[in-house]
């Protein structure tokens, strides 16, 4: 019988799908344009504050959401694409890669959407307080970076069905339900390799967690609508 552990906490999976969300709103408004624009910026301070809320967490959350726990080191990775060594029970280090590529990618989006302006139906709150050669660029970065967003997110959604067709390992349920399920004979090797540790996901974390997060949205708004 196999066992369960938490690995990612409600934190974590709330912030995932939240982000998720937030990101397709914003695809859909921007094509829709017009009066939807507003929705697309709401959407935009959104995804920001989520992003910062993750930033932080990944200091001071749980075990497998730090990044100290799984941002590759260069020998890591090596390591691990050679095949000498196994992925824990979090982002193994190619996929912690392809994290820290999407969240630099959509905060970067988000930041450069707080100064852009498409001369037609939307100005950044932000446009007012720079120069017209800085919202040019940052305008400009905002369109270039969305092209690179949607390359990402094509291929985190292609290593998911391959992780799936290939090798028989369910990515999206663990970050729906927060376990992951593994052979009892397995425990002892991940917990040797410090790769097996339970996250840590009771009440007062996950109070914290959302202190946090509302104390993040309201400085960002507060800046947003000074």
């Amino acid at each position: 019988m196999k066992k369960t552990i938490r690995v990612w906490d409600l934190p974590v999976r709330l912030f995932h799908w939240l982000l998720v969300s937030c990101i397709v709103v914003s695809f859909i408004t921007v094509k829709i344009g017009g009066n939807a624009m507003d929705f697309h910026a709401r959407a935009g301070y959104c995804v920001l504050a989520l992003i910062i809320f993750r930033v932080c967490w990944g200091f001071i959350g749980s075990h497998h959401a730090r990044f100290i726990n799984f941002v590759p080191s260069p020998k890591s990775l090596l390591s691990y694409v050679s095949g000498k060594t196994t992925a824990g029970l979090g982002h193994n280090p190619l996929g912690a890669l392809s994290v820290l590529a999407l969240m630099a990618s959509v905060g970067l989006q988000a930041v450069t959407g707080l100064f852009a302006n498409d001369d037609i139906s939307f100005e950044g709150p932000f446009a007012k307080h720079v120069s017209n050669r800085t919202v040019e660029l940052l305008t400009s970065i905002h369109y270039f970076n969305e092209k690179v967003l949607i390359i990402l997110i094509a291929l985190h959604l292609c290593a998911i069905l391959y992780y799936q067709k290939f090798k028989g390992e369910n990515l999206v349920k663990p970050m729906i339900v927060g376990d992951k399920e593994i052979d009892p004979s397995e425990e002892a090797k991940y917990l040797l390799a410090d790769l097996g540790h339970a996250s840590k996901d009771g009440g007062l974390q996950r109070g914290f967690a959302l202190l946090l997060l509302s104390l993040i949205a309201v400085v960002l708004g507060y800046f947003i609508t000074k």
